[in-house]
């Protein structure tokens, strides 16, 4: 069998896909384990590898720093409503 070679008229050479960044990776699966300040920390540090290299994976990223944040947020509000009944129920 004959094959033609990729710089032959007519045919286009094969793309290389891009590297998804590993801590844009990390970034979403520490979000998902709910460790809160984690994932934020590793989504901005893989945004900014991506931005300067390229790479795939700013979509996880971005979950990952939704998910993270949201987790801090759920955290203080916790925090603050088990503060207050406990003032609450030390006041009466």
């Amino acid at each position: 069998m004959h094959t033609l070679p990729a710089s032959a008229p007519g045919f286009a050479p094969t793309p290389q896909p891009r590297p998804t960044d590993g801590l844009a990776i990390a970034s979403l699966v520490t979000a998902l384990c709910g460790l809160g300040i984690v994932p934020v920390v590793l989504g901005h540090v893989a945004l900014g590898r991506i931005r300067q290299t390229g790479a795939d994976g700013t979509a996880l990223a971005v979950i990952g720093l939704v998910l993270g944040y949201a987790t801090i947020a759920l955290g203080v509000v916790f925090f603050l409503t088990v503060g207050v009944a406990v003032w609450w129920g030390v006041t009466q």
